[in-house]
């Protein structure tokens, strides 16, 4: 089957065996796949990565223990946890010291043909959400973190810096839950999207927010993310960034500023709100490419003003 690898800076498509179904997980046949920042940089050299990429899919099961699931397309929790340790016990399965990743840590991703998952990973996709659509379930689980971690009431006034993907998507996620959204950018085409959806936009950061929302992806996004933020107030940091961040602490202790960490999310808040219709998806989808193009698509993903670039296969 085909699979994309990447190493070294570079992208190739290889052909590799079929993975067989071991006890308790699913194989699913990949109909979607999207290209995220992760996986950008991944290719850069995060991690120092050597493999197959991808964790944004949505597919169909073709074999699995559970009947409910077979034909049933599905997307899958990124993390594999050992189940038994002290993390797991407590529901974080996401920080098992012993997990693994898919297409970042130890688990080949979803970037083949056929994928395989634990089952209890996986999560039915509702009939109301296009295929293409749920592709970004990962990451609005992510957006929808925020909500787990941080209790923001209603009408507050929340910045969000960043107008890449993870940045568009948090920014209608918070609208949707009833925030009073400005979305910071230096793309107007991008900025639209949320214009598009209500959203204040705007290119020129200012201050005095109570919670703010890095989703930048550099490393000059945290240090303007805690001077926009209002004393004792919330610095919530969204971008992973291949090597170090320097960061005067300053103004965090002079100003009693809270930096919470933020990763992973719960998929079912995501699903749901993703089937209520209320985000708005196709515009933030920039161009397809079938699996076997995977190195014109990155090509794509990292040229200025791309969002979602999608892998797709001959079965979607």
């Amino acid at each position: 089957m085909l699979a994309v690898h990447i190493a070294r800076g570079r992208v190739k498509v290889i052909d590799i065996p079929q993975p067989k179904r071991r006890t308790g997980y699913a194989l699913i046949r990949l109909l979607c796949g999207g290209i995220c920042n992760t996986d950008i940089e991944l290719l850069r050299g995060y991690y120092s990565f050597s493999g197959i990429p991808g964790h944004e899919f949505v597919g169909e099961v073709i074999e699995a223990g559970d009947p409910a699931l077979m034909g049933r397309r599905v997307v899958g929790e990124i993390n594999l946890a050992c189940g038994k340790c002290e993390w797991c016990r407590r529901g974080l399965g996401r920080h098992c010291p012993r997990r693994t990743v898919l297409g970042i840590v130890r688990h080949p991703g979803a970037f083949r043909e056929i994928i395989d998952l634990p089952e209890t990973n996986l999560h039915v996709v509702p009939s109301r959400v296009p295929t293409e659509h749920a592709v970004f379930v990962e990451p609005v689980a992510a957006a929808c973190e925020i909500l787990d971690q941080v209790r923001i009431p209603k009408d507050e006034r929340v910045a969000v810096l960043g107008d890449g993907k993870l940045g568009l998507l948090i920014a209608q996620v918070l609208a949707a839950h009833g925030a009073s959204v400005i979305h910071f950018g230096k793309h107007p085409e991008k900025l639209r999207i949320s214009k598009a959806a209500g959203i204040a936009t705007s290119m020129r950061p200012r201050g005095g927010f109570g919670y703010v929302i890095e989703a930048t992806g550099t490393p000059e996004g945290l240090r303007q993310a805690v001077a926009m933020t209002r004393p004792r107030g919330v610095v919530i940091v969204k971008s992973t960034v291949h090597g170090e961040v320097s960061l005067d602490t300053a103004p965090v202790v002079v100003n009693e500023i809270t930096l919470v960490g933020s990763r992973c999310g719960r998929f079912e808040p995501a699903l749901k709100l993703m089937a209520s219709g209320k985000l708005r998806l196709d515009s933030m989808i920039t161009a397809r490419f079938p699996l076997a193009d995977a190195p014109r698509a990155f090509e794509k993903a990292v040229a200025p003003g791309a969002i979602k670039v999608l892998l797709t296969t001959s079965s979607s």
